[in-house]
């Protein structure tokens, strides 16, 4: 069975790209109703218009609170029948409250291997800690950051020669095959 996917992104939206290719191709069986960024500067919003999918900016500045903002958020989310929200370097922290409304509807991916490197920079993190192998994980959102139930995660071997940008490619790629893969797995699991 299919999902209703809303898409909330920040920035380039890579993984937003990734999603509405796989469910556009029938990779995926679920649809990708909305693509929602809190940045009016966000690339991935043009991204998503070219591919022809509902887009909308819901920017944090222009409400008068955080409440405000998400109610914003759940409203346009709930219009468009979403089953499952998507977060795709959505870089704002989510309230109890929003949380506690889309309880375990909420997923996000992170370039590390959870519990290792939560928040910003992971790649960074991973480098500075010289670890052999690094890695991304899919998690449900819970209020902390990056601390919610890991759903699945895939390794990528660091080499002594990477850099954060090359390190940060190579887990990008494998991003792109797991956010794909646990969607199948919500799929077939009827969430």
């Amino acid at each position: 069975m299919g999902l209703n996917l809303g898409i909330l992104i920040s920035g380039r939206g890579s993984n937003m790209l990734n999603l509405v290719n796989a469910s556009q191709r029938g990779l995926i069986k679920s649809k990708v109703k909305i693509v929602i960024s809190n940045n009016k500067n966000s690339i991935g919003i043009d991204k998503a218009k070219r591919k022809n999918i509902k887009t909308k900016i819901i920017n944090q500045k222009d409400y008068e609170s955080k409440k405000d903002f998400e109610n914003a958020l759940t409203n346009t989310l709930k219009n468009q029948n979403v089953d499952l929200v998507c977060l795709a370097g959505f870089m704002c922290i989510l309230s109890k409250k929003f949380l506690k409304e889309w309880h375990r509807k909420v997923i996000n991916i992170h370039p590390s291997l959870l519990p290792s490197f939560r928040g910003k920079n992971a790649v960074k993190q991973a480098l500075e800690n010289r670890v052999k192998t690094a890695g991304c994980s899919v998690h449900f959102v819970d209020e902390g950051i990056d601390t919610g139930e890991i759903i699945s995660q895939e390794e990528v071997p660091v080499s002594s020669n990477d850099d954060e940008e090359t390190l940060g490619k190579k887990i990008l790629k494998k991003e792109h095959v797991l956010y794909i893969k646990v969607i199948k797995e919500l799929e077939r699991n009827c969430f």
